[in-house]
């Protein structure tokens, strides 16, 4: 065991991780670059990015995508049922295809992908949009995997934060 407090340890900031590994968050950065240029449509890449942030959990990049979905005007439902857009009916096909395949890929340790599986995202996905939907998800988890651990603090946007007033129609939820 190591003489190191838990307390007296301070994680690496975003800012020093682009210090300490520049060239590395300068390719990752790259990779989101030529993502945006794929033809890929971008409120489906921010879903993506926003949903294996939350299976990751990593509330860094939660935090960030929610932001930019927001300020991208995606619709609010979209960005508030994605935990549960299986049961939300508010997806495309297409939108669909690519959570599956977010979570499969993301989760990839769990269970392996299936022919079944692979037909699917492919039904939605020519071969050249497939393997840009492909990267982008493998771009989220390679982030997700730095911000997380080093707990970068999430960009929580200033601006008064209430929680509404229970009404006679509306009971407060605990």
């Amino acid at each position: 065991m190591s003489d190191i407090k838990a307390e007296s340890i301070t994680r690496i900031t975003a800012r020093e991780f682009q210090k300490y590994a520049h060239e590395a968050n300068a390719g990752l950065t790259a990779v989101g670059q030529a993502l945006a240029a794929s033809g890929l449509e971008p409120e489906l890449l921010q879903l993506i990015k926003l949903r294996a942030s939350q299976l990751n959990g990593c509330a860094y990049c939660t935090q960030l995508h929610l932001n930019e979905s927001r300020h991208m005007g995606i619709a609010a439902p979209k960005v508030d049922l994605l935990v549960v857009w299986r049961e939300a009916g508010i997806y495309s096909e297409r939108e669909k295809a690519a959570l599956a395949w977010t979570e499969l890929l993301t989760k990839l340790a769990v269970s392996h992908v299936t022919d079944e599986d692979y037909a699917a995202v492919a039904a939605q996905f020519p071969p050249q949009e497939l393997a840009w939907l492909s990267t982008s998800i493998a771009l989220i988890n390679a982030w997700n995997r730095l911000a997380a651990p080093f707990q970068y603090a999430p960009p929580i946007l200033h601006h008064d934060i209430q929680a509404p007033q229970a009404t006679a129609q509306e009971p407060a939820h605990a």
